[in-house]
């Protein structure tokens, strides 16, 4: 498994780069996004959520054109029911305003880095 290790300031200053949606601006948002974004859901307590944000503020770091969305899934059951999520983290990508595909790899970056580059290649799946 890949270890990556914040500190707190490092994390805080990782995640701040995260932009937090609810159901009134997912949406809308979504749909002015150009290029490639990753819509993240989690909830507080997750400790598999947690270790994903981790994996995400790295990958954000090295990819900074790429948007990383967060929802929180407790707080904001509209968008959870819609995107019918039932485990999280739950991962989704988003090109150019549209749904993509959800991202189902290991938790890894390497992996994560794969996985976005092989969907990108393929055709865009229905949204949930």
């Amino acid at each position: 498994m890949c270890n990556i290790y914040f500190n707190k300031t490092d994390l805080k200053a990782a995640m701040s780069k995260f932009i937090s949606l609810n159901q009134f601006d997912f949406h809308s948002t979504m749909e002015d996004i150009r290029g490639v974004a990753i819509v993240f859901f989690e909830t507080e307590g997750c400790s598999s959520c947690h270790y994903w944000e981790n994996i995400l503020a790295v990958y954000k770091k090295e990819h900074p054109l790429i948007n990383v969305f967060h929802i929180d899934a407790a707080q904001d059951q509209a968008l959870t029911e819609e995107f019918e999520i039932f485990h999280l983290p739950a991962l989704f990508l988003y090109m150019d305003g549209k749904f993509h595909s959800n991202i189902q790899c290991e938790a890894k970056l390497d992996a994560l880095n794969s996985e976005i580059q092989k969907l990108m290649a393929e055709p865009a799946q229905e949204v949930p």
